[in-house]
């Protein structure tokens, strides 16, 4: 088949290189990407179309990976491209969103499949889950059976995956941001080395969560923060304080991003200082 992936950031490219393991051509699309993009792209083995409205000219299904905030703007250019294949919304949207994706594609003609991905970068089978939903979710299931990829299909309608989604890393990173907010209060208030000292007591491996949360954060930050707004939305559409997770989005856009390559505690370090307001010891 004919693939598009769009846009292979770290995650996209990955998935782009397993579709083309299995005999896939897989395509991107340069226009407005940066060289780093281009440099995973081609290391992947991705075609380049070019230009989203391209792309969806050749392609038989589309994959849509990339950052929240972007999905729908993505969505409505694959729309007014009159794609008419496989639309694949894998992005940490909320339900709403999802359903206003599927409202734009299918507008040009395409047929929507919900989708969400659970897991890192696919690269060891079993590590990685694309839970999807709708109609032709199983069609798209079929692609990635026996890939680190797996596929694993929900009953319900498009809106299903994303809520599964939200659900997860309404914790997973969730919980990151209040860790490192719990650590940078405690700095402020001049008790961290006593919440340190303590949590080495009654909290074993907390410390080095953090560590991870910070190196995490300060990486792909930056993407979270509309994740976590999507999070927040799929909250209040439930009828439920989203309150908290408005205030992880915080976090990680002061969080700012770590470029050095420094170990763990660095940029531990380099956070606490960014979101304290003071610099690093």
């Amino acid at each position: 088949m004919i693939i598009g992936v769009i846009h292979p950031g770290e995650m996209g490219a990955a998935i782009g290189a397993l579709l083309t393991r299995r005999g896939h051509e897989a395509l991107w699309a340069s226009a407005g990407r940066s060289g780093a993009t281009g440099l995973r792209a081609r290391g992947a083995g991705l075609a380049d179309a070019g230009s989203v409205e391209a792309l969806a000219g050749r392609a038989e299904v589309i994959l849509s990976v990339c950052p929240p905030h972007v999905a729908l703007d993505v969505a409505r250019t694959v729309g007014s491209a009159g794609f008419g294949g496989l639309y694949v919304d894998a992005n940490a949207v909320s339900p709403e969103t999802a359903h206003a994706v599927g409202a734009a594609v299918q507008a040009g003609g395409a047929t929507h499949v919900d989708g969400g991905i659970i897991g890192p970068p696919p690269g060891v089978a079993g590590s990685t889950r694309l839970y999807l939903s709708g109609a032709a979710a199983g069609r798209v299931a079929e692609i990635f059976e026996g890939t680190e990829l797996g596929p694993v299909v929900l009953a319900g309608e498009p809106g299903v995956a994303s809520a599964l989604k939200m659900a997860y890393a309404a914790w997973t990173k969730g919980s990151a941001a209040l860790l490192l907010a719990t650590l940078a209060a405690a700095r402020a208030e001049g008790v961290e080395e006593a919440l340190r000292a303590e949590w080495e007591l009654s909290q074993p491996g907390l410390l080095g969560r953090a560590e991870a949360a910070a190196e995490s954060a300060a990486k792909k930050g930056w993407r979270w923060v509309g994740e976590m707004e999507e999070i927040a939305a799929t909250l209040a559409a439930s009828d439920l304080p989203d309150g908290f997770h408005q205030a992880a989005a915080e976090v990680f856009g002061r969080a700012g991003r770590d470029r050095t390559g420094a170990p763990d505690q660095r940029t531990l370090e380099l956070v606490l200082g960014n979101l304290a307001g003071r610099p690093p010891r």
